[in-house]
């Protein structure tokens, strides 16, 4: 199973897994990059304007993910095109 597929415009994040572990591929437009989350103890800082998608769940993986905000529909992007729209026009 693949969770995410978005981006926010304003939003901070801290994501953690609790238990088990996952990856997280973060897109910033040009370049991609994945982390392993698999340590209760370490954490990643899911900055604004970073396309995300979450998979290999672990079958006991419970992560966590901390926001600086309220939800706000209006700071999320749900089509990558129009992320890669967003990006170039920062």
């Amino acid at each position: 199973m693949e969770r995410g597929f978005h981006a926010h415009k304003a939003l901070n994040q801290v994501a953690v897994a609790l238990s088990g572990s996952c990856e997280i591929e973060f897109d910033d437009g040009t370049n991609t990059e994945t982390i392993q989350l698999n340590s209760r103890d370490e954490g990643v800082l899911i900055r604004p304007g970073l396309w995300r998608v979450m998979r290999n769940f672990s079958e006991d993986c419970v992560l966590v993910v901390f926001a600086d905000a309220h939800y706000d529909e209006d700071d999320y992007i749900r089509d990558y095109d129009a992320f890669k729209a967003w990006v170039s026009n920062k």
